[in-house]
């Protein structure tokens, strides 16, 4: 079967098994379909449930887009499973925008993934100016001192941390709304924000 002929057929989203399904093949040679695929650039690896490795075949890694998820499953051990269409070209992302994103979405499992994206920042001006722009300055603060309490990290600039941390008068701000933390009460208060993880959630990081 011709490279291309493969492509159309197995366009989308597989594990191995699909792909023995779908062809009826052995496992071997699924895995050498997809060593093919790859190396035409169709294919993206992604981890879902129990680290289950998930095929991503289509054009658009071909064409070389990148999207939000591709940055956290590139730089985190909690890895994203998504089906995601939004997809940037011709731009970079960076690792500043990811962690917006992250927290942007609501969702536990990809604000768990940006935790490892914190030991990366390199540039705190740009963190600071996406921050305010959205109202998550202090979740970002937040978020950095628990990210420093399960890994290494690069050292938060005085004037970011000066600029986030609240003022007697600020109220408690949600990352996840009526999520709070048993284990983070500490950084929860400085920050005057409900922290949304427990220690137990780090697992994937130790």
């Amino acid at each position: 079967m011709k490279t291309i002929e493969l492509f159309k057929v197995l366009n989308g989203m597989h594990t191995i098994e699909s792909i023995i399904d779908t062809l009826h093949v052995n496992k071997q040679m699924a895995v050498y379909y997809i060593h093919r695929l790859r190396k035409e650039r169709y294919v993206k690896t992604i981890y879902g449930h129990n680290k289950k490795r998930v095929y991503k075949i289509s054009i658009e890694n071909k064409l070389g887009g990148t999207s939000y998820t591709d940055i956290l499953n590139k730089n985190s051990p909690i890895k994203i499973a998504t089906s995601e269409k939004y997809v940037i070209y011709g731009k970079t992302l960076s690792i500043e925008e990811t962690i917006i994103y992250a927290l942007k979405t609501k969702s536990v499992r990809k604000i768990l993934s940006a935790i490892a994206l914190f030991k990366k920042i390199s540039d705190w001006k740009l963190l600071y100016t996406l921050a305010k722009k959205e109202g998550l300055k202090r979740q970002v603060g937040a978020l950095y001192d628990v990210a420093k309490t399960i890994t290494r990290v690069k050292a938060i600039t005085k004037r970011f941390r000066n600029n986030t941390l609240p003022t007697k008068k600020d109220k408690y701000q949600d990352i996840i709304p009526y999520m709070k933390s048993r284990d983070f009460q500490h950084i929860e208060k400085k920050w005057k924000v409900h922290i949304p993880f427990n220690i137990a959630d780090f697992e994937d990081y130790t």
